[in-house]
């Protein structure tokens, strides 16, 4: 038979409580995240670990905006996006910056 489980001794902790939920935006920056990882995937070893680097120095750098400027990460959400769209590309051998001069 079915053996009964006594919880009145176990301690009372919601899984909610200890993880922040996070907000839609948030949702959108690591789902971008996983498809940006699962393109380095696709390429070959130099490749791969160029994306990665590069993709953590951009979150880096952008870690420091408030959550409440929606405007802003999505601004740079769909940077990033056009910029994956591109590394998708089969015939894509390297990554590389442009700096302006001046």
């Amino acid at each position: 038979g079915a053996t009964s489980v006594d919880r009145s001794q176990a301690p009372s902790v919601k899984c909610v409580s200890m993880v922040a939920r996070l907000s839609g935006i948030q949702k959108q920056v690591l789902s971008f995240y996983r498809s940006v990882i699962r393109t380095a995937r696709a390429k070959d070893t130099d490749l791969r670990d160029q994306i990665l680097r590069h993709a953590r120095q951009e979150l880096d750098k952008r870690r420091g905006i408030e959550k409440r400027n929606v405007l802003l990460i999505e601004h740079y959400l769909r940077k990033g996006k056009k910029q994956l769209e591109v590394l998708q590309d089969s015939s894509v051998q390297g990554i590389g910056t442009f700096t302006r001069s001046g």
